[in-house]
């Protein structure tokens, strides 16, 4: 019933899905912030309880203060705060991308300068949520393209900052892909089973290929289990595009940002964003793509 009357009244639909991909742009920042703040500190727990000894000086104020010295830190606790100053930030100044503009990009406090990254995520957030609305309408394949695509969202904002794909993040999605083509018919269950194994192990492949010719590792165990997310969602079919797109978008970038800002060749630049990026142009246009090669070759 909620679904007719959804698609009947499409001003409310899109409304609502604007707000809800504001709303999720704004968790997502706390997932992109706190995560990798989260598992360092769960990491120097375990290394100090196998050796058996005080976390070092470094480890310690590297660690976020909260979470030294307590286990509460979390995506929910504490609450929002500056980073600066420490003081909460008040509920009519969380309002996503209204919030920051209202304050223009200032905490009210002490006047330091928030991140303009903040509205950039919320308002990418829900334009995605919003287009994806209309290009799957009230629907299961809706859900799942949205699940899949705040993941996205969230790890490539984190390989940036971090070059990390965190497991919390990329083994749920996979077997979350698996388990949404198991109750639909976004691809074929066996082709999603065969895409996620597939998908882990072209990368690692080349992985092992590159490491045994230069010594050298090409990229990231996290690298791995996200192709292979991609292929538990979009079935092995969209693994060639997925590897094509990406692949050449970064070396694009990757070249551009040796020649225009001199970056050393032997600076790591992560593969996360760009099988991300190619991932979500699969899911929305692969069926458009793959056409249009189709057409232009004459098969």
């Amino acid at each position: 019933m909620l679904a007719a009357w959804l698609t009947e009244h499409t001003l409310w639909f899109y409304g609502v899905l604007g707000i809800l991909g504001l709303l999720l742009g704004s968790f997502l920042n706390v997932v992109i912030l706190r995560l990798p703040r989260i598992l360092e500190h769960r990491w120097h727990q375990e290394c100090t309880e196998f050796l058996g000894s005080a976390p070092t000086p470094e480890a310690a104020e590297d660690t976020p203060g909260p979470a030294a010295s307590t286990p509460t830190f979390s995506l929910a606790y504490p609450p929002s705060h500056c980073p600066h100053c420490k003081h909460p930030i008040r509920p009519w100044h969380n309002v996503p991308v209204i919030g920051w503009l209202w304050l223009r990009g200032r905490c009210p406090d002490c006047g330091a300068g928030i991140s303009a990254r903040y509205p950039i995520v919320e308002g990418l957030t829900g334009i995605i949520t919003v287009y994806l609305g209309l290009q799957f309408g009230v629907s299961l394949l809706l859900i799942g393209a949205l699940l899949l695509s705040w993941a996205l969202i969230a790890l490539t904002v984190i390989d940036i900052d971090t070059q990390l794909l965190p497991d919390d993040v990329t083994l749920p999605l996979l077997w979350l892909g698996l388990l949404f083509n198991l109750a639909t018919d976004m691809v074929p269950l066996a082709d999603a089973v065969v895409g996620a194994v597939a998908g882990y192990l072209l990368l690692w492949s080349l992985y092992w290929a590159f490491k045994l010719l230069t010594g050298k590792e090409g990229m990231g165990y996290g690298d791995f289990k996200l192709l292979a997310a991609l292929g538990a969602w979009l079935g092995w079919q969209s693994l060639p595009m997925i590897i094509l797109l990406s692949s050449l978008v970064g070396a694009v970038v990757g070249i551009a940002l040796i020649v225009l800002t001199r970056r050393g060749r032997d600076v790591p630049i992560p593969y996360g964003p760009y099988l991300a990026a190619a991932g979500w142009i699969s899911l929305v246009w692969g069926d458009v793509i793959n056409t249009t090669y189709l057409r232009i070759i004459g098969v």
